[in-house]
């Protein structure tokens, strides 16, 4: 991990992960300078196998895995020092671990005060 900033652009950090490593994923992200963040229910497919199941005696396919996103946007630390500390929070080295994006903010306005671009973040 560096030290310095991402020269005052703003990134959102996007990742899909497992529900059960939400919390290991929430304590790495502080210990990396990022607390804020936004987390969403989801759910979907990739890499993962589906899973068959029964149900009142009939078989069925579950194809969309129940997941967790994660948003976190940052500017006054480097976006792959986020990426880091998700990839290495959530990963258990299985199929079904999560994707983690990276994507430019243009702006950013903090509704309270006002502030707009890096100090908003």
């Amino acid at each position: 991990m560096t030290d310095e900033p991402d020269d005052g652009e703003i990134k959102m950090v996007v990742a899909v992960v497992r529900p059960d490593k939400l919390g290991d994923v929430k304590q790495a992200l502080a210990e990396a300078g990022a607390p804020s963040l936004t987390v969403t229910n989801v759910s979907g497919r990739g890499s993962q196998p589906a899973k068959t199941g029964q149900w009142r005696g009939e078989e069925y396919v579950v194809d969309l895995h129940q997941k967790v996103k994660i948003e976190c946007v940052v500017a006054d630390i480097p976006a792959q020092d986020v990426v880091d500390a998700i990839a290495e929070a959530a990963q258990t080295g299985e199929p079904g671990d999560g994707k983690i994006f990276v994507l430019p903010v243009e702006d950013a306005v903090q509704v309270r005060t006002g502030d707009s671009g890096p100090e908003a973040v």
